[in-house]
């Protein structure tokens, strides 16, 4: 993500003042590749810099429209890159802590610098001066004989039309209400976010009777008595993960349990206090005014033009291929779980789904992944397994460094190096779940790759990974070990970054095209060599046996009705949020959804959306707002560089070189698909991804 920077300064922007001399921002760091000094690390010294970093960037970037000469490369758009290192350090360090560690001081202080953070980058992108400038490089460029390299010109490209998007071109009225409603967006994504993490911790299912927990291990019912522990209740907690299906629902065999686990994880954040229906109705609306005001007829007309896909026509296309027979597969899953549950006299229900799905795996594939998770410690699948395969693919060693703090005591740190041992960077990983902390897992940077800059890339990858009992191992569902390889690859193009300009280092590339590496990166979690490395019984030692691998691979299509339905309704539904025009009135958010899903062709009592409307953050206070069908978009390039990879040979240096050489390395300084075509050897092919998912 670029940092935003700014000129002149609306009303809401904090006044230019010093850092104290002790705030351990207030310079680059100096430990190891920069990684941020978190011992003596403040919220008050996050707060402080992510002001003085403001208004010193305001300044940096006064200099640049107050300069007399004319526009150049150098003097508006690098210097451009260049500003605002002190605001960089601060935002990475504090919304890090916002997402992974957050308290109610930090809540308070995330509401006073949102608001103010959206006018800093309002005041950049439509302060006419610095449009002016950017406007005449880029026709310089538009003319030729500038001199530039490949990706220099590519850097003017994208700055002018990000700020072309960013509402550059209105007039001074539509400017003001630009920022107004940006003002507006900002407070009610945080709105969004901070609702969520309370909600979600208030929706945890506590439990007074062990009994009930009958089909969890021992070690997952010693996990909730600790949760529990932690929060000063007696019993066992059942805390939630982001997405609907909660992954006890698969083993639990009391169905009332099954059935309150399910109704607190689809109704979080729906009514009371916390209620984000209301939040996320006029967050859309916001988005629909503001769309229409830079002409176009919706969000998500305006998020397409800035994305691989180009129209929302496109995403439609991909969608309408995959909506029936998704339906189909799903309704076809259901027939065979419905007679499991009416041979125990019950009606199939969306609660009973996991369970008895569990049950077709079991005795129809030999797949008890109940069994599976012995052999997937959480400490062997990274070293062994993610970090093994990096290596045998890229060359990557990964040295721990316990010298080097993170935020957190969770958090542990590796020294990366290359296949000659020269330094490539640091890896942060925070894996486990804990109170503050917000669902679901991600990969963010603390410094990004920029040879202009003379920086190699800190990225971390963030998990909520059950923690093992005292004196017990932390074991993975097969679910969590693709998650983990999911994430690496994201840190994969974070430390493979290899371009000049930090606007285009790692993963900043289009939202429909940044899942694509991190997708592929799942394909090494059951490859032979990788799993032979990490799949070990923790008591026994004994390996997975390849009967069971070949179950599991038999067992794949297994569940991707269901699986694709609800992503598909995920994704259609934030597609709705975001068609509606600034007339379209929402007075019952939950009524909209209803309709939406239907419209669709995706309503189903039986599988809800991955993601509901309330509990969406991806969508409502993330970067993925008429975004979220990028995860199938990039499964289409996933599945056919899969079969590319297979093709030639599979886990070698050869293949991994290429790759990364072609596409990892280069970020945004390329266009993304023909980075993909370089690779490949052709355009995107569907069909790979039609038969993944049994929708040929």
């Amino acid at each position: 993500m670029t940092t935003p920077a700014a000129s002149s300064a609306p009303s809401t922007s904090p006044a230019p003042v010093d850092l104290s001399a002790d705030n351990p921002l207030a310079r680059p760091s100096e430990l190891p590749f920069g990684l941020p000094p978190f011992t003596g690390l403040t919220l008050e010294h996050c707060r402080e810099a992510l002001l003085v970093g403001m208004a010193t960037q305001r300044g940096e970037v006064d200099a640049i429209t107050a300069d007399p000469g004319p526009a150049t490369f150098e003097n508006t758009v690098v210097a451009l890159e260049r500003s605002g290192a002190l605001l960089r350090r601060a935002q990475a360090v504090f919304y890090a802590l916002a997402s992974s560690n957050s308290s109610d001081r930090l809540r308070e202080i995330e509401r006073e610098v949102s608001p103010l953070a959206a006018a800093h980058s309002d005041a950049l992108r439509l302060d006419p001066a610095l449009f002016a400038r950017i406007d005449a490089v880029h026709a310089q460029v538009q003319a030729g004989g500038h001199g530039l390299d490949a990706e220099a010109v590519r850097l003017v490209e994208r700055y002018h039309l990000d700020f072309v998007l960013s509402g550059a071109r209105l007039d001074d009225a539509g400017r003001e209400q630009l920022r107004e409603l940006n003002q507006q967006l900002s407070r009610l994504s945080t709105t969004f976010g901070q609702n969520l993490v309370v909600a979600t911790e208030a929706a945890a299912v506590l439990v007074t009777d062990r009994t009930e927990l009958d089909g969890l291990s021992d070690a997952e019912v010693e996990a909730a008595g600790v949760a529990a522990a932690e929060r000063g209740r007696e019993g066992y907690l059942l805390t939630l993960v982001l997405p609907s299906g909660q992954p006890a629902m698969a083993k639990l065999r009391d169905r009332a349990l099954r059935r309150r686990l399910h109704e607190a994880s689809v109704t979080r954040a729906s009514a009371g206090e916390h209620d984000n229906g209301p939040v996320a109705a006029e967050i859309a609306h916001l988005r629909a005014v503001r769309a229409r005001l830079l002409g176009f007829a919706t969000h998500a007309d305006l998020v397409a033009a800035d994305q691989t896909a180009k129209t929302s026509a496109a995403v439609d296309e991909l969608l309408a291929t995959l909506v029936p027979p998704a339906v189909r597969n799903a309704g076809a899953e259901a027939e065979v779980l419905a007679e499991l549950a009416a041979a125990d006299g019950v009606e199939l229900a969306a609660w009973d789904w996991a369970y008895y799905s569990e049950q077709v795996r079991r005795d129809r594939y030999a797949v008890d992944t109940t069994a599976l998770r012995p052999f997937f410690e959480l400490d062997r699948v990274l070293v062994d397994g993610v970090f093994h395969a990096a290596r045998l693919l890229y060359g990557y060693t990964f040295t721990p460094r316990p010298d080097l703090p993170g935020y957190h005591p969770d958090v542990r740190v590796w020294e990366v190096a290359d296949a000659a041992g020269e330094p490539v960077g640091l890896y942060l990983g925070d894996f486990y779940a804990r109170d503050g902390k917000r669902g679901g897992a991600w990969m963010s940077s603390f410094v990004s790759q920029s040879r202009l800059l003379g920086t190699r890339p800190v990225v971390f990858n963030v998990m909520n990974v059950t923690r093992g009992a005292a004196g017990q191992p932390t074991l993975l569902t097969l679910d969590e070990v693709n998650t983990l390889f999911h994430e690496f690859g994201h840190t994969l193009h974070g430390l493979s970054s290899a371009v000049t300009y930090p606007r285009f280092s790692g993963t900043s590339v289009p939202r429909d095209f940044v899942e694509f590496p991190s997708q592929v990166n799942e394909m090494w979690a059951l490859w032979p060599e990788v799993l032979d490395h990490y799949a070990r019984h923790t008591g026994t030692g004994e390996p997975l046996g390849r009967e069971v691998v070949a179950a599991i691979e038999a067992a794949a299509l297994w569940g991707e009705g269901h699986g694709t339905l609800e992503y598909l309704a995920a994704t259609l539904l934030d597609q709705a949020w975001h068609r509606i025009t600034p007339d379209t009135v929402v007075e019952d958010p939950q009524a909209f959804e209803a309709a939406a899903l239907e419209a669709a062709g995706v309503a189903s009592g039986l599988v809800p959306p991955r993601y509901r409307t309330t509990y969406f953050q991806h969508v409502f206070a993330g970067g993925y707002a008429a975004g979220y069908y990028s995860y199938i978009w990039s499964e289409v390039l996933d599945a056919d560089t899969v079969e590319w990879f297979k093709a030639n040979g599979g886990l070698t240096r050869a293949n991994g070189d290429a790759f990364r050489d072609k596409l990892l390395s280069r970020g945004g300084s390329v266009d993304p698909l023909g980075a993909f075509r370089d690779v490949v050897g052709h355009d995107p092919d569907p069909a790979p991804l039609l038969a993944r998912r049994g929708l040929g």
